[in-house]
């Protein structure tokens, strides 16, 4: 079955190229020129990803990614924004807005299709056996759920992968570059920048039991998930 995309871009040319290449990829595309209307198309049946635009008549990008991320039924749709801003401080305020990757125009359509696959298949739920327990968090690989003392956590695809590499590889110091290779998977368009993005958004979800303790930051040479607080 192929994924459903929803293109989010204003400028008509752009808007046309994008969707013959997706479509000559196999996507399903559905296209929405501004804010509103993209606001109103992110509905059941669900997109499988939303291409977005950084600057959009009625509301900019950021905002719409804040706006879906805040939803119990949009928050994990992953999103990639397209933007003629390459600065970095700008592809942080991307990804701190819920974005999972970040392309910059102009782009090469062979580029974009590889990050869009890659992304969809870096959320697609880590599968496994038993749950697993460190200091009353438990990681539930089948139900894809995590709990902090029984108290249900929320968080996002990519934060559950990540967790779940944490707590099977415990009490070894990964670099950032590790992180990628093993969560995001090799052959992945993403910075080094993305992890300790997503490093935050997973010390946020559980904190609530301060088990965020457990994700340490080991200075020059990346991180590490350890018990031992």
């Amino acid at each position: 079955m192929s994924k459903r995309v929803l293109l989010v871009e204003d400028e008509s040319p752009i808007r046309e190229m994008v969707k013959f290449v997706l479509e000559q990829s196999g996507f399903e595309t559905m296209e929405a020129e501004d804010y509103d209307v993209a606001l109103e198309m992110v509905k059941e049946p669900y997109p499988d990803l939303i291409l977005l635009d950084w600057m959009l008549p009625g509301g900019s990008g950021v905002q719409l990614a804040k706006k879906l991320k805040q939803h119990e039924h949009t928050r994990d749709i992953p999103i990639i924004m397209l933007t003629a801003r390459g600065e970095e401080d700008d592809k942080v305020r991307g990804l701190d807005a819920g974005a999972d990757d970040y392309v910059t125009k102009p782009f090469s359509p062979k580029e974009l299709v590889a990050r869009m696959k890659a992304v969809i298949r870096r959320v697609t739920p880590t599968s496994g056996d038993e749950p697993i327990e460190f200091n009353g968090l438990v990681l539930d690989p089948i139900s894809h759920r995590v709990t902090a003392k029984e108290d249900p956590l929320d968080m996002g695809p990519t934060e559950f992968k990540l967790l779940h590499f944490f707590m099977t590889h415990s009490e070894r110091v990964y670099s950032r570059e590790q992180l990628l290779d093993n969560v995001w998977g090799t052959n992945v368009y993403v910075e080094d920048r993305t992890v300790d993005v997503h490093i935050r958004r997973l010390r946020k979800a559980i904190s609530r039991h301060n088990h965020d303790a457990m994700i340490q930051t080991v200075r020059g040479a990346g991180y590490r998930f350890s018990a031992k607080v």
